[in-house]
């Protein structure tokens, strides 16, 4: 698969969880009340998806996920990847994301690398990175983004030997950033109240209640783009081995190019 698509690929993906989130419906809390999944209820490294399964806009014990159900979430690619995580052809779970090499990656801003631990659950430890950012403002924003994924990638860097860094990851780490920047807060400016991001990873839940409302502002290329570029130049990323790489399939191996 040549890189551009794997581009534009997760752009579209990235651009599906903002408007599902913050666009292309009326958050009503009443209809999708924010219930903690339960001991049987599967969820996946992703906070995004987790979010809108403990809300209700997907299957809320993580299951059954499919082109069709995806599709009224506004995930039509999101599911067609993760159906590359599984060896059932019609259906993933969220707990089928974490398949180490489809769309799941090291230096994450809210869990342990894949070869270090647990890369599904939220770590307090790895996420301080993030939530300790910016100290003397009560917001986080495109430079302090930047700095996090710096200080992420350093850590794996120095702690993970068999680290995976190549654009495609870069790509996405970037990507993820604007994401909670835009959908948080604003996707303009790429300003986000500190509480609104902090609730969104700890407890995957839309901070509703503490004042969050869907920006006015449609998330689509032309507002993620420049945040995206933003973010990559503070970063300061250099690659890894490798320039690009796919894995097809749950037992297939990870293919570099």
């Amino acid at each position: 698969m040549p890189f551009i698509s794997l581009l534009s690929l997760f752009t579209t993906v990235v651009l599906a969880y903002a408007a599902k989130v913050d666009g292309s419906i009326n958050i009503n809390p009443d209809a999708h009340p924010w219930i903690a999944p339960g001991p049987n209820d599967l969820r996946g490294p992703c906070p995004g998806l987790n979010t809108l399964a403990n809300h209700g806009f997907i299957p809320r014990d993580g299951r059954g996920l499919n082109v069709s159900v995806i599709l009224d979430g506004g995930f039509t690619l999101a599911a067609k990847v993760s159906l590359l995580a599984t060896n059932d052809p019609l259906s993933f779970t969220l707990d089928d994301i974490k398949l180490h090499g489809n769309i799941e990656h090291d230096a994450s801003l809210s869990r342990v690398d894949f070869a270090l631990g647990d890369n599904v659950h939220f770590n307090e430890t790895i996420f301080s990175t993030l939530a300790n950012s910016n100290p003397e403002a009560d917001v986080y924003n495109t430079t302090s983004a930047g700095h996090v994924q710096q200080a992420r990638l350093a850590d794996s860097e120095a702690k993970n030997p068999n680290l995976t860094n190549t654009d495609k990851e870069f790509f996405i780490r970037s990507a993820e950033s604007a994401f909670y920047l835009s959908v948080m807060g604003n996707p303009l400016t790429g300003v986000a109240p500190k509480n609104f991001v902090q609730i969104f990873f700890r407890e995957e839940r839309l901070p509703i209640a503490e004042g969050w409302q869907r920006s006015e502002t449609p998330i689509n290329a032309s507002t993620l783009g420049p945040l995206i570029g933003t973010i990559s130049r503070q970063s300061n990323w250099t690659a890894g081995e490798g320039c690009h790489w796919v894995r097809l399939g749950p037992n297939d191996p990870i293919v570099r190019f």
